[in-house]
C-alpha cells in the first residue's frame, strides 16, 4: 500500500488499481446501496487471501458515505444516524442477543481534537447499568446494560489500552465491547464525512501511525465492534491529489518515497475540525443510543 488508510473499502479499491483487477479480489465480498446521498459499501472478508490483500482480518467492514455534516438540516441528519443506527444494529444482532450487556469505549485523546472523537461520544452515551444495579424499579426490565469508558492514551496513563479495558471486562462481563476511535484515509471527500463500521476489532492508534495492541475478541474474548471516523489523512495524499488535479502525471510510489527521504511525513486534518468533530459527535453517540 501506498497510502496509510484504516478504511476497508480504501484498501480494496487500491488493491484493485495496483494489480489492474477488473473482477472482484479473491476472498473479498462487496456490495453498494445508495439511501438518497448516502453511499453504503459493504465489504466482507472471507478467506486469508483476502486478508492478505486488504491487511485487514476476515470479517465485515460496512462505510458509511456522507457528502457533507456541517450546517445540515435537523431531517437530513436523522437520515444519517437512522442509517448508521441500522447498520450497527444488524452487526450487533450478529454476536449478541437483543438484551445482553455492552461495553462502549471511547479510544483517543480528549485533548487532541482529530483523536478525540471516542472520549467525545462516550460522554453522550445513555448508561443504564448502575440504574439496573441500583434502581432496578426504575427501568423497564427489557432495557439492555450499558457501561461505558473513555481510558484515555498510553502517553499519559503508561497503561496499554487493551489492558484496561481487559481488566474491565474481566470484571463486569459484557457479552461485546464497541470501542470508537478516530482514523485516517486516503480520500480528502471522506475526511469527517465516512463511519466505518466492523466486527474485527480495532488497532488503538494506529490511525497516527501509533500503534499499540489489538482490541479485538483474541485479546478480550468477547466480540468487538468498531466504529471509526476518518479525521486526518497522510500529506502525501494531498500532494498527489494536487498535482493530479493540475493534470501533472506523478509516479505515486516516487512521490511517496521522497516526502518519507525528507521527513515529510506529516498526518493533516481540516482546518475547521472542531466543528466537524462536534458534528460527527452527535450522529454517531446518537445512532449509537438508538440502537442499543
Amino acid at each position: 500500500m501506498f497510502f496509510r488508510t484504516d478504511m476497508a473499502v480504501e484498501r480494496r479499491d487500491l488493491y484493485k488499481k495496483a494489480n489492474k483487477l477488473e473482477n472482484e479480489i479473491n476472498g473479498i465480498e462487496c456490495e453498494e446501496e445508495k439511501i438518497e446521498d448516502i453511499n453504503i459499501t459493504r465489504v466482507k472478508i472471507t478467506n486469508r487471501e483476502g486478508e492478505l490483500a486488504l491487511d485487514k482480518k476476515m470479517g465485515n467492514y460496512i462505510t458509511i458515505d456522507m457528502k457533507k455534516i456541517n450546517n445540515i438540516t435537523t431531517e437530513k441528519e436523522q437520515k444519517i444516524i437512522d442509517t448508521f443506527s441500522k447498520e450497527l444494529s444488524e452487526i450487533i444482532d450478529k454476536h449478541i442477543n437483543k438484551n445482553e450487556e455492552i461495553l462502549v469505549v471511547g479510544l483517543g485523546n480528549l485533548y487532541a481534537t482529530p483523536d478525540s472523537l471516542g472520549s467525545k461520544v462516550v460522554q453522550n452515551i445513555e448508561i443504564t447499568r448502575h440504574i439496573k444495579i441500583y434502581l432496578p424499579d426504575a427501568i423497564d426490565k427489557n432495557t439492555r446494560s450499558i457501561s461505558a469508558i473513555s481510558p484515555g492514551v498510553l502517553g499519559t496513563t503508561g497503561i496499554e489500552t487493551v489492558e484496561i479495558v481487559r481488566g474491565i471486562v474481566d470484571n463486569i462481563k459484557p457479552k461485546l465491547v464497541i470501542a470508537i476511535d478516530s482514523l485516517c484515509s486516503k480520500n480528502i471527500d471522506r475526511i469527517n464525512k465516512s463511519i466505518q463500521i466492523s466486527d474485527t476489532g480495532i488497532v488503538p492508534g494506529g490511525g497516527v501511525g501509533n500503534r499499540q495492541q489489538e482490541l479485538s475478541e483474541r485479546t478480550l474474548n468477547i466480540p468487538v465492534i468498531s466504529i471509526g471516523v476518518p479525521t486526518v489523512l497522510d500529506a502525501a495524499t494531498i500532494v498527489i491529489d494536487t498535482l493530479n488535479a493540475c493534470e501533472i502525471s506523478v509516479s505515486e510510489n516516487e512521490i511517496v518515497d521522497k516526502m518519507k527521504l525528507n521527513n515529510f511525513n506529516f498526518i493533516v486534518t481540516p482546518k475547521e475540525i472542531d466543528t466537524l468533530i462536534d458534528s460527527m459527535t452527535n450522529i454517531v453517540a446518537e445512532g449509537i443510543n438508538m440502537c442499543i
